[in-house]
């Protein structure tokens, strides 16, 4: 398999669980600002919508979108039990974390890092943002992880996007239990590795 990956991006959560799975995998480095390869190739190629993660079979078959791909990685090692069992509750709650983080808390990033955005409309964003993620804070309450004391790839992905905020905001100091989440996450060793591998901590 190969997974093209941008350091840091949302590319980091699959990265994190193909650590949790020790699933053999080639890393293929795919520029998010030059849209190329380290080889010269045209990442277009790769995914005509130009962005990460993109996971590529040993078949050729090729796969997008983070949340699709995580609980792919996730089912070829079921005794590692980062997803629940399909048809249960806790796998459509896994299902429901998995689009809500999608939709309400990356997307919301994506207009921050846009120089295009302007200040105001950025102003806006953050706010909201910071309403999603105080609404998660609150849900952490009393819990190890998203679903419970089990980590899941939603805890892969929910930790990465919040990395973002660091860079462009907004500030999420003061939300205590997300901050006491992202530090049990971020002391996994397969975080941990993931991010090594990625530049991300020394």
């Amino acid at each position: 398999m190969k997974l093209y990956y941008s350091p840091g991006a949302c590319s980091l959560s699959p990265h994190i669980i193909l650590e949790e799975t020790g699933l053999t995998c080639e890393l293929v480095l795919a520029s998010t600002k030059s849209h190329k390869l380290q080889d010269g190739t045209d990442y277009y190629t790769i995914n005509p919508l130009g962005y990460v993660p993109v996971l590529e079979l040993d078949d050729g078959t090729r796969l997008r979108e983070g949340p699709v791909i995580v609980q792919y990685l996730a089912h070829q090692v079921p005794q590692k039990n980062l997803v629940p069992a399909q048809g249960t509750m806790a796998h459509y709650h896994l299902l429901e974390w998995l689009t809500f983080i999608g939709t309400e808390v990356h997307k919301g990033f994506s207009p921050l890092f846009s120089p295009a955005t302007p200040e105001e409309y950025k102003t806006q964003a953050k706010e909201k943002l910071l309403s999603r993620l105080q609404w998660i804070d609150g849900q952490l309450a009393g819990k190890q992880y998203l679903l419970g004391n089990d980590f899941s790839v939603a805890d892969a992905y929910l930790f990465t996007v919040t990395n973002w905020a660091q860079f462009v905001g907004p500030d999420i100091s003061h939300l205590k239990n997300l901050s006491a989440y992202r530090d049990r996450v971020a002391a996994r060793p397969a975080v941990q590795a993931a991010m090594k591998a990625e530049g991300l901590l020394k």
